[in-house]
């Protein structure tokens, strides 16, 4: 049985940087990422899109997130108006606006290789008719389907409540007026089954499975549409978890939570703890439990995980028993490090990715720096790429770190996968890729592509260091 895979909203983490903000979600263990096509993230409108969209491709791929794009920027079309205008608008050149916003989403979705694109209906327009309504929907949606098919690109159209497509009766009515195409899938969030859908919001992951392209999930009560953290709502996660993995789902399943961007980092690590405790496995669980119980059996345990959660859920299961460990810093530090030199290379590597939702706080602080030092000693790419993540970027001193990054630009390990690089880069790196570059040039060989993007940026910097 396949696992969920788990993403998260980058409308949940709209006081980072973009580059930062998929960092934090892929350092925390998240699989893939809900982008909002936004000013502040990822800007629609912004000169050099295409370089932009190549680098933020890269950035994906080395961190081994996959991507939803998401089209619900507030105001990325009117500086005035929030979500205006809509494919409802009274005025064409409104409609058009949207509709000229949906296919460039498109366009940006297929050079991401994004699984799809979600959108919505809008809110018809005082003294607009359903039927006037639902009609400029219908032409608007069917000229989007025929965009996505050009390019290969699958459509998740969101049911919205207080939209004029607010629920599975509407989806299903739309689609069937747009003839029933294979690209308008649907992006079921199931806080909104929660809110306002008659059945529950497992019965709502089975009845819009055969549709499904992609989940938006959060907590909330019903009748009221507020985007909370799991545990402060009603939903009853481990029903619509298992609802999702009996259907077959294999798209992201992102947390939705727009509000909580003060406290980002830490509400998206409670979020995947959540999701994560309400997909346990059995033997997961179990094994839970004994190292809570006693500690000493994590050395046990921790082994036979991949072969008892499965391998797909193997990593995932041992940063559980690893969070379960109780004790002081000082303590799990040391069995961090037993873990780590007794195990295999995929134990190896659960423990190295583990270290950034370990280190929560400063939980366990330089201690574990030995085995970083150790993964980047070898010459598997695995461990190198898994030492250079955030943990790394907080503790490791600039000299080591700088060698931590020429090491993988010798290895071919992309830039894009070295957390921290834009905030620890420095003069004295900057030279050393320089001269790295050159040396490649002088042998007739090619530079790589995330290299010369460093390279520009930085050239930039120093051109304007006197301002």
């Amino acid at each position: 049985m396949t696992a969920l895979r788990f993403g998260y909203g980058t409308n949940g983490l709209g006081d980072h940087r973009l580059d930062e903000a998929l960092e934090v979600i892929a350092g925390l263990g998240y699989t893939g990422v809900a982008l909002t096509l936004d000013r502040g993230h990822l800007d629609p409108y912004t000169a050099g899109l295409s370089r932009r969209l190549a680098r933020t491709r890269r950035r994906l791929t080395a961190l081994g997130l996959g991507v939803m794009v998401e089209t619900g920027g507030r105001y990325v079309l009117d500086p005035w108006r929030k979500h205006a205008p809509t494919l409802l608008d009274n005025e064409p050149e409104g409609r058009a606006r949207r509709l000229g916003f949906l296919r460039r989403a498109v366009g940006i979705a297929a050079d991401l290789e994004a699984e799809a694109v979600s959108f919505w209906s809008g809110t018809p327009e005082p003294g607009m008719s359903h039927d006037e309504a639902f009609k400029h929907l219908q032409e608007g949606c069917a000229t989007v389907v025929e965009t996505a098919g050009l390019v290969g690109v699958r459509l998740g159209f969101e049911p919205e409540p207080g939209m004029l497509v607010e629920d599975l009766d509407g989806y299903e009515r739309l689609r069937q007026a747009l003839g029933n195409p294979e690209a308008f899938g649907l992006t079921l969030d199931i806080g909104h089954c929660q809110c306002l859908e008659p059945l529950s919001p497992a019965e709502c992951v089975r009845r819009a499975a055969p549709w499904l392209v992609n989940v938006q999930i959060e907590d909330m009560r019903r009748g009221v549409h507020e985007h909370l953290e799991f545990g402060d709502g009603e939903i009853d996660l481990p029903p619509v978890l298992a609802a999702l993995t009996e259907s077959g789902y294999r798209g992201l399943v992102s947390v939705e939570l727009p509000r909580h961007g003060h406290s980002g980092p830490r509400t998206a690590a409670r979020s995947l703890d959540a999701l994560r405790a309400a997909s346990v496995r059995p033997w997961t669980a179990e094994a839970i439990q004994r190292v809570k119980a006693d500690p000493s059996s994590l050395s046990t345990l921790f082994p036979l995980a991949a072969r008892h959660a499965g391998a797909d859920a193997g990593e995932a299961a041992r940063v559980q028993l690893l969070q379960a460990l109780p004790g002081t810093a000082p303590d799990r530090a040391a069995a961090l490090d037993d873990l780590y030199r007794q195990g295999d290379t995929a134990e190896r590597l659960a423990v190295l990715r583990a270290l950034p939702l370990l280190d929560q706080d400063g939980a366990i602080g330089p201690a574990v720096l030995p085995l970083i030092a150790d993964a980047l000693r070898t010459n598997d790419s695995r461990l190198v790429t898994a030492a250079v993540g955030p943990y790394t970027a907080r503790y490791l001193d600039q000299p080591a770190w700088r060698q931590a990054v020429l090491k993988c630009v010798f290895m071919g390990i992309p830039l894009d996968a070295v957390a921290g690089l834009a905030r620890r880069m420095d003069p004295a790196l900057v030279r050393m890729l320089h001269a790295f570059a050159a040396e490649r040039l002088a042998a007739g060989r090619t530079v790589p592509d995330d290299l010369l993007t460093q390279l520009d940026h930085h050239d930039t910097e120093e051109r304007h260091a006197h301002l």
